[in-house]
């Protein structure tokens, strides 16, 4: 079955992106620089359980790092990192998206994304040489992807495993699907 964008996805997934700049922004101290904890993150769970939440993300993305202190790079390639990371959490969740593994799998690829994107962007911005870029990059791309990791299986694993058995889930799913 091939995806569909249907009026209700792409309002699904205008809320989803205004979801992610909103909490971005509210929570500005602490979603930018090498050290960031983006709460906003953890919306990232989403492509697994609802397809259209990719482009959300990537719009609210966007929207968000207007405020990045690393300009255009930021607002371009951290878009994309988040944009990646969708898609293949969205793969993640197309089979076995009752089991507890591929959930874990699910939070890994915003970690990973962004630790190495956002890492190389940062050292990128802030070294003047090619002998001080590695150093920053390893350093930058292991705090980036703590802030995520954190993030992502603090609050992201947990949300995994506890939204479908709410009513929200519930109401989401029938929104979402409903023809």
């Amino acid at each position: 079955m091939a995806f569909r964008f249907t009026i209700r996805k792409i309002a699904f997934a205008a809320v989803v992106g205004a979801l992610y700049a909103a909490l971005t922004m509210v929570l500005a101290p602490i979603s930018y620089g090498p050290v960031q904890f983006r709460i906003s993150e953890v919306l990232c769970i989403l492509p697994f359980f609802f397809p259209a939440s990719v482009w959300g993300l990537f719009v609210g993305c966007i929207i968000a790092n207007l405020l990045s202190t690393y300009g255009a790079l930021d607002i371009i390639f951290g878009s994309l990192a988040t944009l990646m990371a969708g898609f293949i959490t969205l793969q993640l969740g197309k089979k076995g998206a009752d089991s507890p593994v591929r959930k874990a799998l699910a939070c890994l690829p915003p970690v990973v994304l962004n630790g190495i994107i956002i890492g190389a962007l940062i050292a990128y911005t802030t070294t003047a040489s090619p002998q001080v870029f590695w150093p920053a990059f390893l350093s930058n791309s292991l705090w980036v992807g703590f802030g995520e990791l954190v993030v992502l299986y603090v609050l992201g694993f947990p949300a995994l495993l506890i939204l479908p058995k709410t009513g929200l889930y519930k109401s989401l799913s029938q929104l979402y699907s409903h023809k």
